[in-house]
């Protein structure tokens, strides 16, 4: 891809599926957004894994249902290989309990390959400035998988945000909605640095992990704003 002096560099993708169709249809959507580039594709999880090594993309967008090694398999060694690396998982509706292993594992974004192509396009770019992303299909699938104990993750329950103070409420909201540090920033007129000890708090008066955790939190709690 060419870049004209000043621009950003795009986000570089690894694209991880069994099934060239889907592969091809998800290529196509992401080839509408300048900013972004495929630089690999795999067809089986230890290929990505490879894949991932030789060209370190920023983000990994891979199929949880993959042969010779699966998504969630291929992602833990990903991370390993580079920590700073963010990592999408594809899902389908019939796959709780990948989405609870998914979730554990630490996985930046969530996505459903019936989601509106728009999704994929906003997920990347989000995971890629440092945010989390869960599509709304996919928040809802995990929401209710919690409250019917199909789904069993370490997310905290929503009377646990009774600790957190009005800003961090604000704060959370935004992060549940997929936007990175500068991103809230902006909206809620704060420096980044700000932000990220106002996300530090938040995730330790929640007890969880990482930011996808916190978003699941959030659109538990109905908090959730959309960009």
């Amino acid at each position: 891809m060419q870049q004209t002096s000043g621009d950003k560099p795009p986000v570089r993708i690894l694209l991880a599926d069994d099934e060239a169709m889907i592969r091809s249809g998800v290529r196509a959507i992401l080839a509408r957004d300048p900013g972004i580039e495929v630089v690999a594709e795999a067809a089986d999880g230890q290929t990505a894994v490879e894949l991932a090594r030789r060209h370190r993309p920023d983000v990994a967008l891979l199929d949880i249902q993959m042969p010779r090694l699966d998504g969630l398999a291929a992602a833990e060694q990903i991370y390993r290989d580079r920590p700073e690396a963010a990592v999408i998982m594809l899902t389908t509706f019939g796959e709780d309990e990948f989405i609870a292993r998914a979730l554990q594992a630490g996985a930046n974004g969530f996505l459903l390959k019936a989601d509106d192509p728009r999704e994929l396009l906003n997920g990347v770019q989000a995971v890629a400035a440092g945010g989390a992303y869960l599509s709304p299909n996919v928040a809802a699938r995990v929401i209710s998988g919690l409250r019917t104990g199909r789904l069993a993750t370490d997310a905290p329950r929503r009377d646990t945000l009774d600790r957190l103070t009005e800003r961090e409420h604000d704060v959370l909201a935004l992060l549940g909605a997929g936007l990175s540090n500068a991103e809230i920033g902006a909206k809620l007129y704060l420096v980044e640095g700000t932000v990220k000890a106002h996300v530090s708090a938040i995730l330790s008066k929640l007890g969880v992990r990482n930011r996808v955790e916190a978003a699941i939190a959030a659109y538990e709690a109905g908090v959730v704003r959309r960009k």
